[in-house]
């Protein structure tokens, strides 16, 4: 059976389309088979050519349980439903649904509000730092900002996903041929921490914490935890 990861939450503009595609091309880049879950009636599917993952369409209800239902039956695949924003009853209906729930906040004290509320509402929800700055100076003032409002949940808030202007590629209606290195990696990164979530391995059984041979998880941005996250989250 195929697990289910759900990226939700009430604040709209933390980029959960861009993190589903770049969990899927992640995943892709891993061996791992995945599949994209359109629910957001505001957004047309993607031209899924050229992809390392497939292209689901589930605006309607129907659609979304027929879709949840093939890829729970499938062996060895991994669906990604992007929630889109704004909408709560969409919400509690995913994390019924899902074997993990991702709830993307970027840097403001808004993002962060609503994501405390969230991470309330969803109590197996982790917090994922969404286009988080690079800049030293502005990556430290959002750290703190982190510790002191979510503080109380800093067990369940994932490494952050750096700001990476290349991810807009993946949103394009048809991918290019050929993606920047800088993109692999952060994509990469990001599969490699939910699979640990998940207790997955890659495809070709390398542990799911991703140290493969001659490469250090920590030399990209996106890898390294930052001072009131968690190093490792697990259920």
């Amino acid at each position: 059976m195929s697990p289910i990861i759900c990226i939700i939450g009430n604040k709209g503009g933390t980029g959960k389309t861009t993190l589903s595609h770049l969990l899927c091309q992640g995943f892709g880049l891993l061996g791992q088979r995945s599949a994209c879950v359109l629910t957001d009636t505001s957004r047309e599917p993607l031209s899924p050519e050229g992809r390392r993952y497939a292209i689901a369409d589930a605006r309607t209800p129907e659609a979304l349980n027929r879709v949840v239902g093939k890829l729970r039956a499938m062996e060895h695949w991994v669906g990604v439903v992007d929630g889109g924003g704004n909408r709560a009853d969409v919400d509690r209906l995913l994390d019924g649904l899902a074997d993990i729930v991702l709830l993307p906040f970027r840097d403001s004290h808004e993002d962060l509000r609503t994501v405390l509320r969230d991470l309330e509402t969803f109590p197996r929800a982790y917090a994922l730092p969404s286009q988080w700055p690079t800049n030293a100076w502005q990556r430290d003032a959002a750290d703190r900002n982190v510790a002191q409002i979510l503080g109380a949940h800093k067990h369940r808030i994932l490494n952050p996903v750096i700001s990476l202007s290349a991810s807009k590629l993946l949103l394009q209606k048809n991918v290019p041929d050929g993606l920047p290195t800088n993109l692999g990696n952060a994509c990469r990164a990001l599969a490699r921490q939910v699979s640990e979530v998940l207790e997955l391995g890659d495809a070709d059984g390398t542990p799911s914490a991703g140290q493969e041979a001659g490469e250090n998880a920590a030399a990209t941005p996106s890898t390294v935890v930052p001072e009131g996250y968690a190093s490792t989250a697990r259920h």
